[in-house]
């Protein structure tokens, strides 16, 4: 045989077999913005870091000078809080690594594993909180310059506030559910420090009691925040997606010229990027090429349609008919 002749049909051969495949189309127009975001995500945490970390040292000063129990348990919070910042970190750096024969679909479920780490962050943080403000309870001791610890809880206040709003602003716009779940947890550490006042203000007035009772307050506010983080991370590692977003796809793909009815639609988060699954009814009678550029039809509009949507695996079935045969006869002994 002669070497073009081969070459010839191994090209058909390959053309044929992509046609015959599900098709995606993924190209470096979807991949950068993937990356900015990563790098967007990037600067939020290290910013936020860099502010929560001097909040926290200046509140650890106060507390070394006050013996406030309260605003010790602020100040935990918000160490934890920035500490937060790491394991998100490693997560958006290895979320950039390219997917490979072993992670076929990436890196992105690293940040999915920073939201653990970060839910168990938020629990050890209110446990430490818990016993420092019971021990506080159990053997009484007053606190010094309640002036000061005043001032640290109001700092503490806007510093967490900033953050939060940041970290919130920029996880929605990003997709990223670890983000946003950090966000919270610092608006939460915010309203805790304003509780230090209440504190404060019990030791100026000789209650000492005051101090360790709102450091059991900020030990229920935290268990509030860890609550709802753990929520957020549970749906995000059970591939759960907000079902106005199947709604939008499925509408959009109806729309697709060639799209007959929308058979099935599946995403999933991987990170804070998108996937999905699609099978659509197209006419039994178009040839593979036709029945391709319906498919190319159908993702490209998922994509315009879907934010933070990276791709899309579109399979076509022939529409039924009247005496048509099952086009899955072959896989029937295979269904649950």
């Amino acid at each position: 045989m002669e070497p073009h002749q081969h070459r010839g049909r191994s090209h058909w051969r390959h053309r044929l077999a992509h046609l015959l495949r599900p098709h995606s189309h993924e190209s470096a127009e979807k991949v950068d913005p993937a990356l900015e975001s990563s790098a967007e995500g990037m600067r939020a945490l290290w910013l936020s870091l860099a502010v929560l970390g001097a909040t926290a040292l200046l509140q650890a000063a106060v507390v070394m000078v006050s013996g406030s129990v309260a605003l010790l348990g602020d100040t935990v919070h918000n160490a934890a809080d920035a500490l937060t910042a790491l394991p998100l970190g490693v997560a958006f750096v290895l979320g950039r690594r390219a997917a490979n024969r072993r992670f076929t679909y990436g890196y992105g479920r690293a940040e999915d594993l920073a939201g653990i780490v970060i839910v168990l962050t938020i629990a050890a943080s209110a446990a430490l909180a818990a016993y420092e403000a019971v021990d506080r309870l159990l053997h009484p001791r007053g606190i010094s310059h309640p002036g000061v610890v005043a001032v640290a809880a109001v700092l503490g206040f806007l510093g967490n506030e900033w953050v939060a709003r940041y970290r919130i602003r920029v996880g929605r716009r990003i997709g990223s559910a670890a983000l946003v779940a950090d966000g919270v947890h610092a608006r939460a550490d915010g309203f805790t420090s304003l509780a230090v006042l209440l504190g404060a203000g019990g030791a100026a007035l000789g209650r000492q009691q005051a101090d360790p009772v709102v450091g059991l307050v900020i030990t229920a506010a935290i268990l509030f925040v860890l609550k709802d983080a753990a929520r957020e991370v549970f749906r995000r590692l059970m591939d759960s997606v907000d079902p106005a977003l199947i709604d939008t796809g499925e509408a959009v793909l109806r729309r697709v010229p060639g799209v007959l009815g929308v058979t099935e639609l599946r995403m999933r988060w991987i990170g804070h990027r998108l996937r999905a699954e699609v099978t659509v009814e197209v006419d039994g009678g178009l040839d593979l090429r036709a029945a391709h550029d319906v498919a190319v039809g159908a993702e490209h509009a998922l994509l315009h349609a879907v934010p933070r949507l990276t791709a899309a695996l579109v399979h076509t079935d022939p529409a039924p008919g009247p005496g048509a045969e099952d086009p899955h006869r072959l896989l029937a002994h295979h269904a649950a």
